[in-house]
């Protein structure tokens, strides 16, 4: 069996995980599916399927492109680190706003077409979610070699799925503590940090990982 680098999978889990756990419209619409016990599954499943889809767009495509070039390669590689730093900083800075998640918005229950339709709107056709998945992703993922970039792939995915579901099946025990703005901050403030750490990451050479076998 061929070695297995738990490097590029746990910084695609706390990357993804980073650009996903945020307050925002799809976040918000999926919590809100939870709260009215309205297609739950199917909410959590489409945003799921969404997010792989422009994770493999990314991973997967842009990866391949990327590696080509070396001057792409350092363009990916230090925009990469400097854009997870600008990231943090923002969820820095939101530690000291008062954020919460308003749920008050929507108090129908929309029938399936109208949820799915709405949740690949805000997935699909955000351009924040091309931004992160796509560029963001595919860039970090690049730096890797093709067994090691789909396991970033997959360490993406897996933030993507576990947060979803844990996020629409949670929500009648999460509602209180997203709504409470001090929650949020710290919050913000874990983001930050696991942000940062990967994108020092990016800047520290390859060889100073260790590889489990």
């Amino acid at each position: 069996m061929a070695d297995i680098c738990m490097a590029p999978f746990l910084q695609g889990c706390g990357t993804g995980a980073g650009l996903i756990i945020a307050i925002g419209a799809q976040n918000a619409f999926v919590l809100k599916q939870g709260l009215l016990k309205n297609y739950v599954f199917i909410s959590a499943l489409t945003c799921c399927l969404a997010d792989i889809f422009l994770i493999g767009l990314g991973v997967g495509g842009f990866g391949k492109i990327l590696v080509t070039y070396d001057l792409f390669m350092d363009i990916a590689r230090y925009g990469g680190a400097a854009f997870l730093f600008w990231y943090g900083f923002r969820s820095f800075t939101l530690v000291f706003c008062q954020s919460k998640l308003d749920l008050s918005s929507t108090p129908e229950r929309p029938d399936l077409k109208t949820t799915v339709i709405n949740l690949l709107a805000v997935s699909l056709f955000n351009p924040h979610a091309y931004l992160d998945a796509v560029v963001l992703l595919g860039s970090i993922g690049a730096q890797f070699p093709d067994n090691e970039r789909y396991s970033f792939g997959l360490g993406a995915i897996v933030a993507s799925i576990v947060w979803f579901f844990a996020l629409a099946y949670g929500a009648r025990y999460l509602t209180p503590l997203f709504q409470n703005p001090k929650a949020w901050r710290v919050l913000d403030f874990i983001i930050g940090c696991i942000l940062w750490l990967i994108a020092i990451s990016l800047l520290i050479p390859e060889d100073c990982f260790c590889r489990i076998g």
